[in-house]
C-alpha cells in the first residue's frame, strides 16, 4: 500500500483528494502548513509528497529544499500559479514534478502512480545489490546512495536515476526528449527544460567543478552523456 502525504493549507482540496487517493487503496496523511509538512516527512516514511506552494508559515519551496538536505522521497508540487518560473524554481529545489492548479484528480492519481511504480521496479532490479565505481564516485544502486571521494552526496530520487541511467550505459548520448520519457514517463507534459534543471543540479552535486564535468558531459547540439 502507498502512503502519501497531502499538503496545502485549504482543506476542502486536501480532503477532496485524500477521498479519491483512498478509493484507490493508498494511505494518507494530511498536513496544512509547511512547519507540520517537514516535521511528518522528517518522521514517516512515504511513497509521494503533494506538496502545495502556497503555505502560511515554511512555503512549499522552502519545505521542499530542507527536506532534500537529508530526504530524496518523491515530490510532486502543486501550485496555483500557472507561471514557468514557479516551475522551475520547485525543479531547483529537488521536486520531482509539479502539477497547476485546477488539476483533474485522474491526472494526479496517474502521476503518483507512474513515480511510485517506477521506484518499486528500479528497486526490485536493484535487489543483487550492483555497485558501480569510477574514480572517485561510487554509486550503490541497491541502496540508491551516492558517494564522491568517500562522502556520501544526497541526490533528489529523479538526480538518482539520471545518474544511474549515465553510469549503466557509459558512452551512450541521450536527448533530452529522451531523457524526459525515460526517467519522467512518455505522458509528462513537461518540457525538455525540465532535464536541463536536474542535469545542472546533479553536476553541481557530484562534479569538482560543474563547469568541467568529469562524469556526466554535454554533447552540444545531441544531449548528455556519461564518460567513465
Amino acid at each position: 500500500m502507498a502512503k502519501v502525504l497531502v499538503v496545502d493549507d485549504e482543506k476542502l482540496i486536501v480532503k477532496g483528494i485524500k477521498f479519491s487517493l483512498e478509493q484507490d487503496g493508498m494511505e494518507v496523511d494530511c498536513a496544512y502548513d509547511g512547519e507540520e509538512a517537514y516535521e511528518k516527512i522528517m518522521s514517516e516514511r512515504y511513497d509521494m509528497v503533494l506538496l502545495d506552494i502556497m503555505l502560511p508559515g515554511k512555503d512549499g519551496m522552502q519545505v521542499c529544499r530542507e527536506v532534500r538536505e537529508s530526504s530524496d522521497v518523491p515530490i510532486i508540487m502543486l501550485t496555483a500559479k500557472n507561471d514557468d518560473m514557479d516551475k522551475i524554481l520547485g525543479l531547483e529545489y529537488g521536486a520531482d514534478d509539479y502539477i497547476t492548479k485546477p488539476f483533474n484528480i485522474l491526472e494526479v492519481k496517474a502521476r503518483i502512480k507512474a513515480i511510485i511504480r517506477r521506484n518499486r521496479i528500479r528497486s526490485e532490479r536493484a535487489a543483487g545489490g550492483t555497485s558501480v565505481a569510477v574514480r572517485d564516485l561510487r554509486l550503490d544502486v541497491d541502496s540508491r546512495r551516492v558517494f564522491v571521494a568517500g562522502r556520501e552526496v544526497n541526490l533528489t530520487a529523479k538526480e538518482f536515476d539520471l545518474l544511474e541511467l549515465f553510469v549503466t550505459n557509459p558512452g551512450r548520448v541521450y536527448s533530452r526528449e529522451q531523457l524526459l520519457g525515460l526517467i519522467w514517463g512518455e505522458s509528462y507534459p513537461g518540457d525538455v527544460r525540465t532535464v536541463d534543471v536536474h542535469v545542472r543540479r546533479l553536476r553541481e552535486k557530484i562534479e569538482e567543478n560543474p563547469a568541467e564535468p568529469r562524469y556526466v558531459y554535454t554533447k552540444w547540439g545531441v544531449g548528455y552523456f556519461y564518460k567513465d
